[in-house]
C-alpha cells in the first residue's frame, strides 16, 4: 500500500468573470496528494491518505470522494477546523494561478500526536510526501515527525532501513502563494532530500529554488545527496531523469487538445510510482539500477497519464485501462 502525506482541498475554477462584477466558478475537489491518492487507487494500486480533512460540508464531500475512489480511509484526520479553498485562473495556455484561503484549515491542522500507529502502517510499502503540507506547521512538524521515524536512515547511501524499509518519494510542489520564502523551501529539502528514495520535480520548481542554475545541474546534485532516481517534468517539453546507477532518459509531452495542466504532475507521479510497482522496482537498489530503456518507457507511461489529465478540466487522472502495457509488468499488487 501507498500512504500519501499531505492536504485535500476544494480548487474554484475561474468560469467566466462578467463587466457587472459578478463571476461563474466551477468547484472541483483538489490538493496534490489527494489527487495522487485519487490517481493511484485508478491506475490499481492499494492507496490511503494522511491528512487532515474538516467535518464542514465541504470535507464531508472530500472524504465521500475518496470513500468513493477507493482510497483507504484508516490514516484520515478529522478535524473541526474549516477546508482549505483554492481560486484557480488558468492563463491562455491552460497553466494555472493559485489563490490559497486555508490559514489554520483543517490540512494544516495535523500534529505528531496524528501520526499513524504501528498497527495503521501494517502493510504499508511506500510513503509519499510533497506540496505545502510540507512547510506549513503544525502539519509540517508532523510529516518531519513521520519522515524521521519511518525512514530510519540519516544518509540516502546507507543501506539499512528501519521500520520494515519503506519507501520514500517526494513531489515539493512549491506553492509561494501559501509559504512565500523560498529560503524555507530550500531548508525543507535540504533536510528531506537524503531520506528519500524517488523524488520528481518540475522545472518550474527548480526555478523558483534555484533560479541561477540548470535543471540538469540541481538533480544532478539532488541525486548526490541520496535518492536512487529524480525526475524532471517540463511541460510541454516533456521530462528527463537521472539514476544513481547511471541510467538517463529523456521523453517528449504527449501531444494533447489542452484544457488545462491542473493535477497533471500528480498524474504523472501517480503513474511513476504505480509504474515501478508494477515492474518490481519499488525497491531503492532495484531503481537505482534501471536500465536506461526501461526508464525510458516508464516516463513515456509518466506522460500518457499526464497528457490524459491535461485534456480535462480539473484533476481528473486516468484509470489503468487508459494507459498502455509495460514490457516488465507484474499483477498489480503493490
Amino acid at each position: 500500500m501507498f500512504m500519501i502525506c499531505g492536504e485535500a482541498l476544494y480548487d474554484l475554477f475561474l468560469v467566466e468573470a462578467r463587466p457587472d462584477g459578478a463571476m461563474t466558478l466551477d468547484a472541483r475537489i483538489g490538493g496534490s496528494p489527494f489527487n495522487l491518492a485519487m490517481g493511484l487507487a485508478r491506475l490499481n494500486r492499494a492507496a490511503g491518505l494522511f491528512g487532515g480533512i474538516s467535518t464542514d460540508p465541504l470535507g464531508e464531500r472530500l472524504t465521500a470522494r475518496l470513500e468513493a475512489e477507493g482510497v483507504e480511509p484508516r490514516f484520515l484526520r478529522r478535524k473541526p477546523n474549516l477546508s482549505t479553498i483554492s481560486l484557480v485562473a488558468a492563463d491562455a495556455a491552460g497553466v494555472p494561478a493559485y489563490a490559497f484561503y486555508g490559514v489554520q484549515a483543517a490540512d494544516r491542522a495535523l500534529t505528531p500526536e496524528d501520526l499513524p500507529s504501528e498497527a495503521e502502517m501494517a502493510g504499508v510499502k511506500a510513503v509519499h510526501v510533497g506540496s505545502y503540507a510540507l512547510v506549513t506547521p503544525p502539519t509540517s512538524e508532523a510529516l518531519a515527525a513521520l519522515i524521521q521515524r519511518e525512514s530510519g536512515r540519516e544518509s540516502g547511501h546507507e543501506a539499512g532501513r528501519a521500520s520494515g524499509g519503506r519507501f520514500f518519494s517526494l513531489d515539493p510542489n512549491l506553492r509561494l502563494n501559501v509559504e512565500p520564502d523560498r529560503e524555507v523551501w530550500r531548508r525543507k529539502m535540504a533536510e528531506i532530500l537524503p531520506r528519500m528514495d524517488l523524488v520528481k520535480v518540475s522545472d518550474e520548481d527548480l526555478r523558483l529554488l534555484h533560479p541561477e542554475t540548470s535543471a540538469e545541474e540541481i538533480a544532478a546534485a539532488w541525486l548526490a545527496l541520496g535518492p536512487a532516481l529524480v525526475v524532471v517534468t517540463r511541460g510541454a517539453e516533456g521530462a528527463f531523469a537521472l539514476a544513481a546507477g547511471g541510467a538517463r532518459a529523456e521523453i517528449p509531452a504527449e501531444k494533447i487538445a489542452l484544457i488545462d495542466t491542473v493535477g497533471a504532475g500528480d498524474s504523472f507521479m501517480a503513474a511513476l510510482l504505480a509504474g515501478l510497482a508494477e515492474t518490481g522496482r519499488l525497491d531503492r537498489a532495484r531503481l537505482a539500477e534501471i536500465p536506461s530503456e526501461d526508464l525510458a518507457e516508464l516516463l513515456r507511461f509518466c506522460a500518457k497519464a499526464s497528457g490524459l489529465t491535461c485534456a480535462r478540466r480539473g484533476a481528473d487522472p486516468p484509470r489503468r485501462d487508459e494507459l498502455p502495457a509495460l514490457s516488465t509488468s507484474t499483477p498489480p499488487h503493490p
